[in-house]
């Protein structure tokens, strides 16, 4: 699983391997990954570095040592000559780099103004050199992070670095992996310098293609041969939506649900609508009986708070979306899966829109605390935030998957491995990844629907199984 720390794990992870290291190692490593990413750069070109104060500055000082040596020609604008890592300009110098006034035509810079040790935001000259990069846009490659970005809330203040690519070390950062500061980091390399023992827990997780052993520990019970497995071993997942007016809720909530690895289907609805969805969904069954979870909530409308009633009367797991979003008590007691998008989470709130979008790690992680539940928090990069547990963030998916039902299909495949047994993290962070990854599976260059998706879903959860998803990353990485 990717994993991302916070800025004061990482100081006192560099700290703790310092120590152990020849003075200057950590750097020469950093550089030299650094000058590996710039291969790009062809002898004879012109390569401008960007320099601010500290090891940021000093990491990519000694990066132009190796740029020198294949031929590279480098200049070096320094933000602060007074603040400049001095044993590193002068290896810079002394390789043949040259100290310039300012940016100008230059077709490949190295944004290396601010490392993750200072405040979101840029200004002054570092503010004016981000205005060159966005009205001129040569090739930017930022140092650990893009300059000014929120590192451990993920956030983008106004004044803020743009890169092509960014090369990161050590582990990843928040700000690299959340939005919308993620957007500023474009493409993402990491650097391992040899952190991994002293960082700790992470601050972020994202769910990878080879970590198909998450399903493999659900599906364990059901593999075993001396196992007495039926449809109730494996999970009955109730499903209360959809309304006479929102049908298709109903039917793409169950779709998920089915294409989910639980072994049975229960629906709750209007007579006519549960009508339906069996003529549609036939192995649905659409009577009274124990379920292991529930989702509810899609396309439900008002009748969505009497279902959420019934369902919390029951005190099983539960995804709760959409409608039933608007009727949630103060507090959950039972393990809760909650699953708004952007608006519905500023109304639950008392927010707005904007204010979330500006800041989606925030208000999730407030979301989760304040309800006790596990939030799931859609959006071109879901999160998924539980109380004292790292926060996932989902890389998954295509730009395509924003279409009218994709919510229904996630709701219910969560739902699926609630019942499985499933903790509401696992079932929300899972879901969110294999519906991604199915909304590639579904067309890998175009336009898809919700029915697409949930068709898509099966295979895609027995190649994540079985490590065979790496053919799809390279279509959302």
């Amino acid at each position: 699983m990717l994993k991302a720390h916070s800025v004061s794990q990482i100081r006192a992870a560099e700290e703790a391997l310092a120590a152990t290291l020849p003075r200057g190692s950590l750097m020469a490593l950093a550089a030299k990954g650094l000058a590996g990413a710039l291969d790009f750069i062809p002898a004879g070109e012109v390569v401008l570095l960007l320099i601010g104060p500290g090891n940021n500055g000093g990491d990519a000082l000694f990066c132009a040592v190796h740029l020198r040596d294949r031929g590279v020609r480098v200049d070096l604008c320094l933000l602060d000559p007074g603040t400049v890592h001095i044993e590193g300009l002068a290896a810079a110098r002394g390789a043949g780099a040259l100290v310039i006034d300012g940016p100008t035509s230059h077709r490949f810079v190295v944004d290396a103004l601010f490392g993750i040790g200072t405040r979101p935001g840029l200004e002054g000259r570092a503010a004016e050199w981000a205005r060159w990069i966005d009205t001129t846009r040569p090739i930017v490659v930022s140092v650990d992070v893009p300059s000014g970005v929120d590192v451990d809330g993920g956030t983008l203040p106004a004044s803020h670095v743009r890169a092509d690519t960014t090369i990161t070390f050590g582990t990843y950062k928040a700000a690299l992996l959340v939005s919308p500061a993620a957007t500023a980091a474009s493409s993402v390399a990491l650097v391992d310098i040899g952190l991994g023992d002293h960082l700790g827990p992470a601050l972020i997780e994202a769910i990878q293609p080879e970590d198909g052993h998450l399903i493999a520990e659900l599906l364990r019970p059901m593999l075993d041969p001396t196992a007495s497995v039926h449809k109730y071993t494996r999970g009955v997942v109730g499903v209360a939506a959809g309304s006479d007016e929102y049908a298709g809720a109903a039917h793409l909530c169950v779709a998920g649900a089915q294409a989910g690895i639980a072994g049975m289907v229960r629906f709750r609805g209007s007579p006519a609508l549960s009508t339906r969805v069996v003529d549609r969904a036939p192995e649905v069954v659409a009577a009274p009986g124990r379920v292991q979870a529930w989702v509810v909530g899609p396309g439900g409308g008002d009748g969505a708070r009497e279902q959420l009633a019934l369902a919390l009367n029951d005190g099983v797991p539960m995804v709760v979306d959409a409608d039933a979003l608007r009727f949630i008590p103060d507090r959950f007691d039972t393990p809760v899966l909650l699953t708004p998008h952007a608006g519905e989470l500023a109304a639950m709130m008392g927010s707005s829109r904007e204010a979330v979008e500006a800041d989606p790690l925030g208000h999730v992680t407030a979301a989760a605390a304040r309800w006790n539940a596990t939030v799931l928090l859609k959006g071109a990069r879901t999160l998924i935030a539980q109380v004292s547990s790292p926060t996932r963030v989902n890389l998954s998916g295509s730009p395509w998957l924003a279409t009218a039902g994709a919510g229904d299909v996630l709701a219910g495949l969560a739902g699926s491995f609630l019942a499985a047994g499933a903790d509401p993290r696992d079932a929300g962070s899972l879901a969110a990844f294999l519906h991604g990854a199915a909304s590639v599976r579904a067309n890998r260059s175009g336009p898809v629907t919700a029915s697409m998706v949930a068709a898509a879903l099966p295979q895609t959860i027995a190649d994540f199984q079985h490590w065979q998803l790496e053919e799809l990353r390279e279509w959302w990485d």
